[in-house]
């Protein structure tokens, strides 16, 4: 039994709309957030263009938040890891929460997708 077959029978025993909390697509930074324990502080989020536009190795390392209206609006402070530097000297408030869409994780170059030619 390999990986793939595996991985369709549990998708087969959830149901059809996940809950937010089991949700891994992307979106608002505080969606996002509001998925794991403590609204997320510790974890490592990124903005999905930046793998996009093939910036590799960058995220926020999220240090405090502060979420209302169920996790969908808020602040979050973190540090910023920048091509696997951080450049953030001290805590700093991330921007473009609701603006840009966010995934949990770091962000890699878009994995090329894989033609089938007959």
């Amino acid at each position: 039994m390999n990986s793939a077959s595996v991985a369709a029978a549990f998708q087969k025993l959830l149901p059809k709309n996940l809950p937010p909390g089991l949700s891994t697509r992307p979106a608002n930074l505080y969606q996002v957030l509001s998925r794991y324990a403590a609204d997320g502080v510790g974890r490592r989020v990124y903005q999905t263009r930046w793998a996009t536009k093939g910036i590799t190795d960058c995220y926020w390392i999220v240090t405090r938040t502060s979420l209302k209206n169920n996790g969908t609006h808020g602040k979050a402070w973190g540090r910023l890891v920048w091509r696997g530097k951080e450049v953030s000297l001290r805590e700093e408030r991330i921007r473009g929460g609701l603006k840009y869409t966010w995934k949990n994780g770091v962000s890699g170059a878009p994995t090329p997708t894989t033609l089938v030619v007959p």
